[in-house]
């Protein structure tokens, strides 16, 4: 088994990091060079053809991409502790925040990453304009996590999630490219450093 990823501060990557050590699970991870654009290359693209980070390679050849696969595949094959939550309604939280996460919070995080940073311009056609206006699109996303994580102690509930592991790379990755979390989000700040401390959140 081969788990293809990349450094911090790539997000997507320290996401399943973060899973298998919540996990105990010790699997070294194969470094792909993006800077050198290797995960765009032929044979990286015959593993995953959206030649995208991460990657893990079954034994039998089966190539798994997307970071909440690769996680639920560990979930599944190594149960404890669960991270995608243990009864109906926990599972569908769970599901619930990873996709508001995604949808709600990674989206204005990477348009302003791949339209208003520098270290993307070569990469695309920036609309400028565009990306800048993605700040104030995520500060008001964080408005509303932090009165959703009133009175919790996770994202999903009482149990630390995939969810939250989402969340924490999430804005771990926009404050390292100048989206910084709002300090009068207080629960979303208290939230962030209880997740910070835990060790996983170092893998």
């Amino acid at each position: 088994m081969i788990l293809y990823g990349a450094p911090n501060p790539a997000p997507n990557p320290r996401r399943v990091r973060i899973f298998l050590a919540e996990k105990g699970i010790d699997l070294p991870e194969t470094r792909i060079d993006m800077m050198k654009r290797e995960h765009k290359s032929p044979e990286f693209r015959a593993k995953n053809s959206m030649g995208q980070l991460p990657a893990l390679e079954l034994d039998d050849g089966t190539c798994i991409s997307e970071t909440v696969a690769i996680c639920r595949y560990f979930d599944e094959t190594n149960p404890e502790p669960p991270m995608f939550g243990v009864t109906p309604v926990e599972k569908a939280l769970v599901d619930m925040w990873v996709r508001r996460t995604e949808f709600a919070v990674m989206t204005p995080v990477g348009n302003f990453w791949r339209h208003a940073h520098p270290r993307t311009a070569a990469l695309l056609t920036q609309f400028k304009d565009f990306g800048e206006s993605n700040k104030e699109t995520y500060k008001g996303a964080q408005r509303y996590l932090n009165r959703e994580l009133e009175g919790k102690a996770w994202l999903a509930g009482e149990r630390y999630s995939m969810a939250d592991i989402c969340l924490l790379t999430t804005v771990d990755f926009a404050g390292w490219i100048g989206l910084p979390l709002e300090p009068e989000y207080e629960h979303l700040n208290a939230w962030h450093v209880c997740a910070t401390a835990r060790p996983s959140a170092n893998a």
